[in-house]
């Protein structure tokens, strides 16, 4: 038999496998997880995606990044509080089982895999496209291959593999966005490009808010969802060296660093070319920045960090789906097989989240406008009912905390209750915006079918469990 991994560090919640065995081993350190709270929220949706949101907003794009910057704030924060106190593989779910009932923790759970593995889909084949145009002698769906078992591969050894793997990622990534900073910077002062832009492009064409409120709701949910996979370090931080620690630490650093990132790259693209340009949306706000500021190979370098930030997304979401399900089965909400770790990997549940992630691959090739498209709706939704599901838990897990063992809050949520409340209504908010427009109904549609057939499943097994 194969030595036991390291012990489960003190207030750790990860669950033993059934009939014993293996714990997830503690291999990732506080540089890992600082690196994957900032690389698990600076991904293609911001390189790429952004420009979307631009065109519908004009300028206004950068107060619906300070919007959804400071909604995501409170959700962080809130997440680094049960967490530094509690640590779980499971992270949200875990709690959410305890604060309100196994019927939550499956759904929240069960949704947020979902989410995760057609994430890994979508990033993958979109990794495929971008090589493939660079070898167009290799089909896309080699790429695809390619990228599908290397990253499972790596998955399914040492947790220490997967976070440096991340690290450089993330690295790459944070470069990028601090270099388009300083020549975005250089480029207001006019010492690069055709000169200093002044404020033209924020009150010309249209004014700060050329489409309304309709504009700016468009590009409020574009942002939102943009910010999609900051839960990735809670989950992390269970199998950190110091988990308590390390969560904290990452959660204090990550919030200011994103406000930056985000919404300083915001206002520098908006300032310094026309919001109406075509190539804000074809080629991506950073591409046409970096070319109006003369940047030479602007379009090959920015294909290079968007094809980093894609396989670095597909990495962290095959390692947090695989931690989410091997959380879930040990709680006895799934199949039990999944639970086993060998090496301190829980390598039976890596594989069946590549499994279902390459089966939306394959949906996307011969089903690509229904069993595809319903998938790829769910996820669009699925952030969102986490982070409902992360406020209520939040509020009744901070009572029970201070009730119970005040001594494990070492971060406290900013302004509790309050700001919570305000959190939720955010939210709850957002979801209401998005029955404003067809293509956001759908996929409000698709993950009301999903939140009612897991809610369904979970609260049969409740009472089934309740009744033995």
């Amino acid at each position: 038999m194969a030595p036991t991994s390291a012990p489960t560090a003190p207030g750790t919640t990860t669950p033993a496998p059934p009939g014993g065995g293996q714990q997830l081993s503690h291999g990732l350190k506080q540089r890992h997880l600082s690196m994957i709270a900032l690389g698990g929220v600076i991904g293609a949706g911001l390189f790429v995606g952004s420009g979307a949101g631009i065109a519908a907003a004009g300028p206004a794009i950068i107060l619906a990044f300070v919007l959804s910057g400071l909604l995501v704030m409170l959700i962080m924060r809130m997440l680094g509080e049960m967490s530094a106190a509690r640590p779980a593989s499971g992270s949200f779910s875990v709690h959410a089982e305890k604060e309100i009932g196994p019927w939550a923790g499956i759904t929240a759970g069960w949704m947020y895999w979902v989410m995760l593995c057609c994430g890994v889909a979508a990033e993958a084949t979109a990794a495929g496209k971008i090589v493939n145009g660079w070898v167009p002698g290799v089909s896309a769906w080699v790429w695809v291959a390619l990228f599908m078992v290397f990253f499972c591969a790596s998955n399914l050894t040492a947790v220490k593999n997967f976070g440096e793997f991340e690290f450089w990622f993330a690295a790459v990534k944070v470069a990028a966005i601090i270099a388009f900073l300083v020549l975005g910077g250089l480029g207001l002062a006019g010492v690069l490009g055709p000169g200093a832009p002044g404020t033209g492009n924020l009150t010309g064409q249209g004014g700060f808010l050329p489409n309304g409120t309709s504009g700016l709701i468009v590009g409020l949910l574009a942002s939102v969802f943009a910010y999609g996979g900051l839960e990735t370090v809670t989950i992390a931080a269970a199998e950190s060296d110091d988990p308590k620690r390390n969560v904290a630490n990452a959660v204090r650093t990550a919030v200011w660093r994103i406000a930056i990132f985000y919404i300083g790259s915001m206002a520098l693209v908006v300032t310094l070319v026309s919001w109406k340009d075509p190539a804000v949306v074809a080629d991506g706000p950073y591409v046409t920045v970096l070319r109006h500021l003369g940047v030479p190979g602007s379009g090959t370098i920015m294909q290079v960090v968007v094809l980093i930030a894609l396989l670095s997304a597909m990495n962290a979401n095959i390692y947090g789906s695989s931690r989410m399900a091997y959380s879930l089965v040990g709680r006895g909400q799934g199949p039990r097989a999944l639970a086993k770790v060998s090496g301190g990997v829980p390598r039976r549940a890596v594989l069946a989240s590549c499994l279902f992630g390459f089966g939306a691959v394959l949906a996307a090739k011969f089903w690509p406008d229904t069993v595809f498209t319903w998938l790829m709706n769910t996820t669009g939704v699925a952030i969102l009912v986490v982070w409902l599901f992360i406020c209520v838990v939040q509020l009744r897990m901070r009572r029970r905390l201070e009730r119970e063992t005040p001594e494990l809050l070492t971060v406290r949520m900013w302004g509790y209750p309050y700001l919570t409340w305000v959190a939720m209504a955010a939210v709850v908010g957002i979801l209401v915006l998005m029955t404003t427009t067809e293509g956001n109904r759908q996929q409000l549609y698709a993950a009301g079918v999903l939140v009612v057939l897991l809610s369904a499943a979970g609260l049969v097994k409740q009472r089934r469990d309740a009744a033995r």
